[in-house]
């Protein structure tokens, strides 16, 4: 897939924004680009080769990606979390999780002492994402992935996905392998490839970071993550609370504006010790030391369950910029670990 000659000047006019739509050009001649600058970053040809002959674009792709747009309107109140949580966190999942935990006994247990992060923790995210491996996508990665970038909208961030997949074909990961979601998540943990190609894990020492069939190759590459996002090891993700009406929300306010997610972010109280939670009458339901920072969340008013959420919890936000999501993952690893 050598560079035609005459696509050297839209090469450059690409890198510098010149061409306003990646559909400006045919998708072949798009492919040929990004085999140059895959090339340029050092893949190999047989790589490249493998991973971008023959694709086509994948109008399902793009119907699904648009689809996915927000209206763009204001929506005024959140959904109440309850449903959600009866939804997400089906007596199947919770029980499918816990004979996993105790079959994976030995593996989760060394997982956990490696890394810090709580094996229900990974569990929670392997069954939340991919239902335990049972659900992990059917759309040909490459294919997905050059359909995104090639119709433009979010072009950056997809080529660079659809290099790195070039990348992890280069490090040994077969071609056969490469199916996922149509937004381009793969495995049990649905990574992109730039999220394998820096934090995947060979949890089992053979030589290979297989997060889609090998359990011990899972869970540490959850890990690995969780870690790197800054887990800290010994602190709940949070615990219910009890917040009396006596306690005034409008002095608990937060007033940060987070650079990322701030409609997440502005349900949560300001930061406090639990220490000082208690002396506002908060009372924590489940073991968490005093010192312990945490923000007070009533995601379904004062009148329903309360939790104070540790920095642990944002660390699952890291993995999925939901409050809804966040929970579920926290709540199914209680379950889990009962």
């Amino acid at each position: 897939m050598k560079l035609p000659v005459r696509l050297a000047p839209l090469l450059a006019l690409l890198a510098v924004g010149g061409v306003a739509d990646a559909q400006d050009l045919p998708f072949d001649s798009y492919l040929q680009l990004v085999a140059a600058k895959a090339r340029a970053e050092g893949a190999s040809e047989s790589a490249i080769r493998m991973v971008l002959d023959g694709l086509e674009p994948n109008q399902r792709v793009i119907s699904l990606d648009r689809g996915n747009l927000s209206s763009g309107g204001s929506v005024s109140g959140f959904p109440p979390l309850a449903p959600y949580i009866a939804s997400h966190n089906t007596r199947a999942r919770i029980e499918q999780g816990q004979r996993m935990y105790a079959q994976l006994g030995p593996i989760a247990r060394r997982v956990e002492s490696e890394y810090g992060v709580p094996a229900p923790i990974l569990l929670a995210i392997w069954g939340h994402e991919t239902s335990y491996g049972a659900v992990k996508g059917g759309f040909d990665l490459p294919g997905a992935l050059a359909t995104l970038a090639w119709e433009g909208r979010r072009r950056d961030l997809f080529e660079a996905e659809l290099i790195d997949t070039i990348k992890m074909v280069d490090r040994g990961v077969p071609r056969s392998r490469l199916v996922g979601s149509w937004a381009g998540a793969f495995g049990n943990p649905q990574f992109l490839p730039s999220v394998y190609l820096r934090l995947a894990q060979d949890g089992d020492g053979d030589g290979q970071a297989d997060i889609w069939n090998n359990e011990a190759d899972t869970l540490a590459s959850i890990a690995n993550y969780f870690r790197d996002a800054g887990w800290r090891k010994g602190q709940p993700w949070g615990v219910r609370a009890y917040a009396p009406n006596s306690v005034e929300r409008g002095a608990i306010e937060s007033n940060l504006v987070s650079p990322v997610c701030p409609r997440v972010h502005i349900r949560h109280s300001k930061w406090m010790s639990v220490r000082e939670w208690r002396e506002r009458g908060v009372i924590p339901q489940a073991a968490i030391a005093d010192d312990v920072i945490a923000s007070l969340f009533e995601p379904d008013g004062p009148a329903a369950p309360a939790y104070l959420l540790t920095q642990n919890y944002r660390v699952i936000l890291e993995y999925n910029c939901s409050n809804y999501y966040a929970m579920s993952v926290g709540l199914l690893a209680d379950e889990i670990a009962r």
